[in-house]
């Protein structure tokens, strides 16, 4: 596969077109195994929910070696964990689990519980508290410099902004999404035919509704 050559850590928008373009008709695997050429020390983002498998499942076939961040707010449903052990159990996944300095127990007692949107202050004070500073807690002791992630094209506004590749200008590494231009039913075929757990019961509190992004992408 005859991919544009990386210059160096800090990628321009004509070179990323490039490889967007030479990377459009390839398969995830073969995503990954570009990214994880470029020498970059990578890892991967999960949080469990519906078809997390499929990443998981992509990124681990080609390479188990690569971290998997996990960041487990305390708010997951039964179903969350439950899938997340199974998977955990199946898969060669180099686990790094982290939880926030600050639990939800402690967090409901102080604030009453998840803010709503109507609370824009605080809830961002919650999704910083939940999820982005174990996040970025993770980031400071890997200090990767790729990052695999599942998000998809058609899933917000935000990320139809976005490609395959793109450079995460705020955390100074480049961000992969093999299956950026997956469809749902894309996902379940995979699903199906791997005979993989998917959760069905999945809620993420930083978000409330499907459609926000909940600020790992977006640098909140």
């Amino acid at each position: 596969m005859g991919m544009a050559a990386i210059s160096n850590q800090r990628f321009a928008a004509a070179e990323l077109a490039v490889i967007n373009r030479e990377l459009a008709e390839s398969s995830p695997e073969d995503v990954v195994r570009w990214a994880l050429s470029t020498g970059l020390r990578p890892f991967l983002s999960t949080s469990f929910g519906p078809q997390a498998a499929v990443m998981l499942d992509i990124v681990s076939s080609v390479d188990p070696t690569v971290p998997v961040v996990w960041i487990d707010t305390g708010y997951n449903l039964r179903d969350t964990y439950e899938v997340a052990e199974k998977l955990m159990q199946r898969l060669p996944l180099n686990m790094q689990v982290y939880t926030p300095r600050m639990s939800a127990e402690r967090w409901n007692a102080l604030y009453g519980g998840i803010p709503q949107l109507d609370e824009p202050e605080l809830h961002e004070q919650f999704t910083r508290n939940i999820k982005i500073e174990p996040f970025e807690r993770a980031l400071g002791e890997l200090r990767p410099q790729l990052w695999f992630t599942g998000i998809r094209q058609s899933e917000t506004s935000f990320r139809q902004s976005l490609d395959t590749v793109t450079w995460d200008d705020r955390r100074g590494m480049l961000r992969v999404a093999p299956i950026f231009r997956w469809s749902e039913q894309d996902l379940k075929d995979h699903v199906e035919r791997r005979g993989l757990p998917s959760c069905r019961h999945y809620f993420d509190p930083t978000k409330v509704d499907d459609n926000r992004e909940c600020g790992l992408h977006t640098g909140l």
